[in-house]
């Protein structure tokens, strides 16, 4: 993906490392910060210090974590219910009770349950115990850190040109997308040209049997479809209904015919000027086009987006979202990637998409060529907080072994 829409957590602590925040963490009330991921959390009552055990609201972290919690009013219990792979862990708390029931059995807590402001209160050092969380001091920053727990989620790969060196990683995704095809400046579908194109074979290594391979090896192959509206190459094919035809008649065919399971359309930068609303009008139909023809081949559509906090406004992500199997939100470029993006905007990206369309739809995008083996985290942490479907990375060729290892602790990949 171009420049302008380029585009585990880990795992538990030693044992040890963290039994209780020391006494002096906090010198008064609300001093305390907490980050899940290397992001801040929001609290309905402010973490607090009772007896040298930081006490924080058992909801927020618990939900944040993907962890369903009920209350019991009558019996003043609080039920906690994790379930992976099917199975649950379930934990109860009782308001006064120094004893918690963690499947049945008995555990002590260091401080008893409290409530404050109508919520529930618990010392946090629970939730690395009991559910895998990573728990961390900074004394120089009254910084509490929560690393949340490997989890298993939805990875999808972008595959470029340039991403030969590391296809190794390919039997590791769920999916991988290959950018070798784009629409052209005229408007026309090809897969020929001086970048998103067909590529030559290495040796006995050819890109039919890289598909062929990632197909066997259980990772769906996708064909990536590119071109952006530099030229108004977009905007040409969106309005013309014949161009339109045959433009989806042809990336069906030729992702059939080459092999792949899906198609990842990469149409960027519609709506930066005119009439917004029109252009995501033609482009949902298109997709409407392309969303059918799709179907009836047999082939899943992947659709990559700009985040809905950018300058790009022709996306209706709710319209889209009932016409693909899943939306990529390309929350980078932010600030034309010279570094790590920003936690708040990635955010503020996720948060807009769910007001539009479930969480199931969606897929968070990360850019390798923004972040790096120490912020990568971060961003899968933001999905794994609103639990989306997964997670998508630009590109192979950029991850290297650093990000590699990184991303292997905070997913469970194939």
């Amino acid at each position: 993906m171009k420049v302008i829409g380029k585009i585990l957590l880990s795992s538990v602590l030693l044992a040890g490392s963290f039994s209780a925040i020391p006494a002096d963490a906090a010198k008064a009330a609300g001093k305390v910060s907490i980050v899940l991921d290397g992001y801040p959390l929001s609290f309905p009552v402010e973490p607090t210090v009772l007896k040298g055990t930081t006490m924080v609201p058992f909801r927020a972290i618990s939900e944040a974590l993907g962890i369903q919690v009920t209350w019991n009013q009558k019996e003043q219990k609080i039920t906690a219910t994790k379930k992976e792979e099917g199975n649950a862990k379930q934990v109860v708390l009782t308001i006064g009770s120094k004893n918690a029931l963690v499947d049945g059995k008995t555990v002590p807590l260091a401080n008893a349950p409290q409530t404050i402001r109508s919520s529930t209160m618990i010392p946090l050092s629970f939730f690395s115990q009991q559910f895998g969380a990573g728990v961390a001091w900074d004394q120089a920053t009254q910084t509490v850190s929560i690393t949340s727990p490997r989890k298993d989620m939805y990875t999808l790969g972008f595959y470029a040109l340039s991403s030969f060196d590391e296809r190794a990683y390919v039997p590791s995704f769920d999916s991988v997308a290959f950018g070798w095809s784009r629409i052209d400046p005229s408007g026309q579908f090809t897969l020929e040209g001086k970048e998103y194109k067909w590529p030559q074979a290495a040796g006995e290594t050819t890109p039919e049997s890289i598909v062929q391979d990632a197909a066997q090896q259980g990772t769906s192959p996708y064909l990536m479809v590119y071109s952006v509206d530099s030229s108004g190459e977009l905007t040409k094919n969106l309005e013309d209904q014949a161009l339109q035809e045959k433009t989806t008649s042809q990336i069906v065919e030729a992702a059939s015919s080459k092999g792949f399971k899906g198609i990842a359309l990469d149409l960027e930068g519609l709506g930066l000027t005119g009439d917004k609303n029109k252009v995501k009008a033609e482009y949902s139909a298109f997709v409407k086009k392309l969303s059918g023809k799709a179907r009836s081949a047999g082939l899943k559509l992947t659709l990559i987006l700009h985040p809905l906090n950018s300058s790009y406004a022709g996306y209706d992500y709710k319209s889209l979202s009932g016409l693909a199997d899943d939306l990529v939100i390309m929350a980078y470029a932010f600030e034309q990637e010279k570094g790590p993006e920003p936690l708040k905007q990635v955010d503020e990206a996720i948060r807009l998409a769910l007001k539009e369309t479930s969480k199931d739809k969606l897929v968070l995008g990360i850019s390798l060529g923004s972040e790096n083996a120490g912020t990568v985290n971060a961003k899968i942490g933001l999905a794994k907080r609103y639990d989306l479907k997964g997670v998508a990375f630009w590109r192979l060729g950029l991850i290297g072994q650093p990000a590699w290892a990184k991303i292997n602790e905070s997913i469970e990949m194939k």
